[in-house]
């Protein structure tokens, strides 16, 4: 028997329980052992519930415990998660997390230090959900140079756009059906403003090359200003815009990583994943292009990644999972110097801010939306960001700017 410890008894720490408990004996099975839940460590009680029984408020009786040799840890934020889970793996005892901002900030130096102790820190469930992306990064596609993953990593924004696309409906209106049906907190700020997706796609990226990257570095724009009128605009192009997740190394080896609304056609990957669903695109160098697919949150799918990931520890109870994260900082590209296309809303009639758009652009494409009158949509050729906003400082008029994959 295997002793499990669970640090946080919320959606996903209940999630967690249930999942071992419904297929215990199929889990037993793959894990070649009975785990066991001894602890669970939260600060309220839950009069009723079976789990009062094993419930504590004391990290220490965990950590001094030598019969506990997995601790998963799915209490959100930084603090206290990073002192338990440090605490517990320097105490020799893996770790599972599902917590995005305590891998995307200490990944590197948490699995340098499960590496040490010939123990593991793993963490699928941090970025898809339920989504497999950091096993397969870590071991089916070790063969490959990773060129780009692009990701819709957040169910709250994607549902929000696509009720936005489907329904006609506003920002606002959007999200607070997103808020009714608990797709959306009520603080929405860490999802809409695109912070979510962003310590997401810092973890990928570490992964993916090797090296740490900071998520405060990653160029970061949320769908908050995103109007009914630029879904108007994007479907007069046969288009859609979604939250994009985005890194991408160039043939200088140089990364760039950014998240942003991108607009993007049927041809794309990514252009059917719509609802509260997440899709990540891979290319690689020999495989070639790879989609993932699937729900990014909710209890049961995080919990069943979470659930996963202990089953690889108790497989490998004296053995590391090799996993390649060095803390050497990745220095990422200048987002000024990456180009894109861009879609661009102008007044048509406003002292001449239209010929003055076209002026300064060169070579574009001008688009109409049914509905939309007073303004005009121009689509540019491929230019750099830094030219964009040298463009937005000129013409403070201009009514939306939104990058263009297509």
């Amino acid at each position: 028997m295997i002793n499990i410890a669970v640090l946080g008894y919320g959606t996903i720490g209940s999630g967690v329980v249930e999942v071992l408990n419904t297929n215990r004996e199929s889990i037993t099975k793959r894990a070649g052992n009975e785990l066991n839940v001894k602890y669970v460590l939260d600060r309220r009680e839950f009069p009723g519930d079976p789990i009062m029984e094993k419930l504590v408020q004391d990290i220490n009786i965990i950590l001094d415990d030598p019969e506990i040799k997995i601790v998963v840890e799915v209490m959100g934020g930084v603090e206290p998660a990073f002192t338990f889970v440090k605490s517990a793996l320097l105490k020799g005892k893996s770790v599972i997390t599902s917590n995005k901002e305590l891998v995307a900030k200490h990944g590197a130096e948490l699995l340098k230090i499960a590496k040490e102790g010939e123990i593991n820190f793993l963490f699928e469930a941090s970025v898809g959900g339920g989504i497999p992306i950091i096993r397969p990064l870590n071991q089916s596609l070790t063969a490959d140079e990773i060129v780009e993953i692009t990701g819709i990593l957040n169910g709250t924004t994607n549902y929000v756009l696509s009720k936005m696309s489907e329904e006609g409906l506003d920002f606002e209106t959007a999200l607070k059906n997103a808020q009714e049906m608990g797709y959306a907190e009520r603080d929405p700020s860490a999802d809409v403003e695109g912070h979510d997706s962003c310590r997401k796609i810092a973890i990928l990226s570490s992964l993916a090359y090797g090296m740490q990257v900071d998520f405060e570095d990653i160029y970061t724009e949320g769908i908050e200003n995103i109007t009914d009128t630029d879904i108007k605009y994007a479907k007069a192009m046969d288009a859609r815009i979604k939250l994009f997740a985005t890194s991408v190394r160039g043939d200088d080896d140089q990364v760039y990583a950014m998240v942003a609304p991108m607009m993007i056609k049927a041809n794309h990957p990514l252009y059917s994943v719509n609802d509260v669903f997440n899709g990540i695109f891979v290319e690689g160098n020999v495989i070639g292009d790879v989609m993932f697919y699937g729900s990014g949150a909710g209890k049961l799918p995080t919990a069943s990644a979470v659930v996963a990931d202990v089953v690889d520890a108790a497989k490998h109870m004296t053995k590391n999972i090799w996993t390649i994260w060095s803390s050497k900082k990745l220095v990422l590209t200048d987002i000024n110097e990456v180009k894109h296309r861009f879609f661009i809303r102008v007044p048509n009639n406003l002292n001449g801010v239209l010929e003055e758009a076209k002026a300064l652009l060169g070579e574009v494409e001008e688009v109409k939306a049914q509905g939309v009158e007073g303004e005009i949509g121009l689509l540019t050729c491929e230019i750099r960001e830094e030219s964009i906003n040298e463009i937005k400082k000129r013409i403070p008029e201009i009514l939306s700017v939104i990058r263009v994959r297509f």
